[in-house]
């Protein structure tokens, strides 16, 4: 009996984790929305961190500035614009 609520405890938990962050996604996230979390998180990751900042800035031979610029830009559309979704997949979905 404890392996059924503890079983619906942590799918509670998992739902509650789904609605309040993004980058989490849920059972209908698409491969390209889940794409655009993973490059917008880590383009967030190498912009709080100093280091990895520096590290590319002196790779790329830029300034830090037009660094952290060039990823907030990629930060808007990271993959690109999402592909349009063919007649099937969408009579499927209205089903």
């Amino acid at each position: 009996m404890s392996s059924t609520t503890d079983r619906y405890n942590i799918m509670a938990q998992l739902e509650h984790l789904q609605s309040k962050y993004v980058g989490t996604g849920h059972a209908d996230t698409t491969k390209h929305e889940w794409l655009q979390n993973q490059h917008r998180d880590s383009y967030a990751s190498y912009i709080g961190h100093q280091s990895m900042l520096h590290y590319f800035a002196i790779a790329e031979n830029e300034s830090i500035g037009r660094m952290k610029y060039k990823f907030l830009q990629r930060m808007v559309v990271p993959c690109g614009v999402e592909p349009k979704k063919n007649d099937r997949q969408q009579q499927q979905q209205q089903k």
